[in-house]
């Protein structure tokens, strides 16, 4: 079964993209099929590669420039959540900085998808596990676009293990300084350049709040993320800069095929009341709701 005849395979009930189920595990039809078998062994992983493709765009969605010719950066801005972000942003209004590590072919099509919605795209590729690339991504947005409005925390990795046994101290600090330490750096970079009515808007998760057995580390720093936001909240409360979280359930992102194994990709989402994994287009109006708020 291959991309394409996925694609075809998109149902719509109430003008709503949504996947069908495949098959079903069991003769009894308890445990539904959501996905093909599949795996990548690299993190955070490739959207290009992905059997179906998220859905990252809601085409129901009618645009009214609440974002107009603002700026944004957004980390992990290639794919999964953040390509959902870019494009919500770029129908919105907005000039968009794409920040990730090493996936050229995924940030080159979100590029192509900002700017066929008329808006300007910078790539920045770099490791934001190391303060400086922070400082670099500042400057080059200032000198590209002149300001930023919207900062979105939103890169991440996570690797499953049975047991806190097997999680490796190489392990801890990488999840860490790319999950929790990178949202530090960033913002302390950008934050001399908000002015009011900015926002600022990070991604945690669930398991921040319900924990998850094989994904201690993860779960941590999502924790922290959650913590980190009500506290840099209060923080620049003074200065009327808005700061919110968005905490995604299991959502069918490059980073899933990348860090389960094929059975477990076969039944992603399977454990939610809905029965499915969520899509990356659900999550973004979350994501933007912090800033659009101010401009209803």
């Amino acid at each position: 079964m291959d991309i394409i005849y996925f694609k075809e395979m998109i149902t719509i009930y109430y003008n709503y993209p949504e996947y069908p189920y495949i098959g079903f595990k069991d003769e009894n039809l308890k445990t539904p099929l959501t996905f093909p078998k599949q795996h990548q062994n690299v993190q955070p992983g490739l959207e290009y590669v992905m059997n179906p493709p998220p859905i990252f765009d809601n085409p129901n969605d009618i645009p009214s420039g609440k974002l107009q010719d603002k700026v944004a950066i957004i980390s992990g801005g290639d794919s999964g959540i953040g390509r959902a972000i870019s494009v919500l942003f770029a129908k919105e209004g907005a000039d968009i900085v794409i920040v990730y590590l090493n996936e050229h072919e995924d940030a080159n099509d979100t590029k192509k998808l900002v700017e066929g919605y008329g808006r300007r795209c910078l790539l920045l590729a770099g490791d934001l596990r190391e303060e400086t690339f922070s400082s670099h991504i500042v400057q080059a947005t200032l000198q590209a676009f002149g300001k930023i409005d919207i900062l979105i925390n939103n890169c991440g990795v996570q690797f499953p293990q049975n047991s806190i046994l097997d999680i490796t101290s190489q392990q801890l600090r990488d999840t860490f300084e790319t999950n929790i330490f990178s949202f530090f750096y960033l913002t302390k970079a950008v934050l001399p350049y908000l002015e009011v009515n900015s926002s600022i808007i990070n991604t945690t998760s669930v398991t921040a709040y319900e924990g998850k057995k094989n994904l201690i580390d993860y779960s941590s720093t999502k924790g922290a993320i959650s913590v980190f936001t009500k506290s840099l909240a209060l923080s620049l409360a003074d200065q009327k800069i808005r700061v919110n979280a968005v905490a995604p359930g299991p959502i069918w992102t490059p980073l899933i095929p990348a860090s389960f194994s094929e059975d477990e990709v076969e039944i992603f989402g399977t454990d939610t009341p809905l029965k499915r994994a969520g899509q990356p287009f659900e999550v973004a109006p979350s994501s933007s709701s912090g800033f659009l708020h101010f401009y209803n």
